[in-house]
């Protein structure tokens, strides 16, 4: 078997410099800031969004050119004889259908990955394919897999505000209006490819609770128990919450192992603002 080359976007929220070191090829994806084309993590950094998004400056997501993708998968062909194209879910972007629809034209050499990933459970597909690299699998064997297994994942939102969520059409004025003077805190859940509402919480301590109570419910029924799960945390601007969400979970569930930790992406970050919290799983690979 020959090389495999690895590549991603940035809504995995894998860093360029993470990218080295784990050997595999991120693409940053575009953000359109008050007119001006950005890349996240390559001409934006996560400090730049937050304040630009907190300035209600228009900012708009966007998805990597064609030219840029193509160009990416040739660099890597030029020293790998297969690519593993692991994009952001396709229930929250054109980037993979489009990336689907590229691959067309590479004999089966690129082998996209549409498994309704985003975030940290996207950074585990990666790690995941890397492994079954590791193992001697084929581009299309991963592939196979990684789709198989692609609804073993579970994250929870809490939002800070509701602010986003209003200026990204999602709720009503009216809604986010109540909703901010009764000070609620949304969460929000990924369960497969969309971003849906959850619940409401009246306190950040009751969200937090909610949202490990629901994942909990999840690993018991639907994971087969904690062993089973790789346990993650994301969050946006809020590392101090976080590690103290990762000191709950320990809590709630004992010895889990290294809780992966990363902020959320910027795609995902523009619709939800700062101050978020997230906990994630995903399934241990069955091989």
């Amino acid at each position: 078997m020959g090389k495999i080359a690895v590549i991603t976007d940035s809504n995995s929220g894998i860093t360029q410099k993470q990218a080295e070191q784990y050997g595999v090829v991120v693409v940053p994806m575009p953000f359109l800031i008050a007119g001006e084309t950005y890349f996240e993590d390559v001409t934006l950094t996560h400090d730049a969004f937050f304040a630009r998004l907190q300035e209600d400056v228009e900012i708009s997501t966007s998805q990597p050119s064609p030219e840029t993708v193509m160009e990416i998968w040739d660099k890597a062909l030029e020293t790998s004889e297969e690519v593993v194209y692991i994009p952001m879910s396709s229930g929250l972007s054109g980037s993979c259908q489009t990336a689907i629809m590229l691959a067309d034209d590479y004999d089966g050499k690129v082998q996209v990955v549409n498994n309704q990933r985003i975030s940290v459970t996207q950074k585990q597909s990666v790690l995941d394919a890397l492994a079954l690299v590791g193992q001697g699998w084929s581009a299309k064997q991963i592939k196979e897999k990684l789709e198989e297994e692609k609804l073993e994942s579970s994250i929870y939102i809490m939002l800070d505000t509701l602010k986003y969520l209003k200026k990204g059409g999602r709720i009503t004025p009216a809604v986010a209006a109540l909703g901010t003077a009764l000070r609620l805190k949304p969460v929000l859940q990924i369960q497969g490819e969309r971003l849906d509402a959850f619940t409401v919480a009246k306190t950040s301590k009751r969200g937090i609770s909610k949202m490990l109570d629901a994942m909990q419910d999840d690993i018991e029924k639907r994971f087969g128990g904690i062993e089973n799960v790789h346990m993650e945390v994301a969050h946006t601007c809020n590392e101090e919450a976080a590690a103290q969400f990762c000191d709950l979970i320990m809590e709630r569930f004992g010895d889990v192992g290294e809780i992966m930790t990363d902020p959320l992406s910027l795609s995902v970050s523009c619709h939800i603002g700062p101050k978020a919290l997230a906990i994630a799983c995903t399934k241990k690979l069955s091989v």
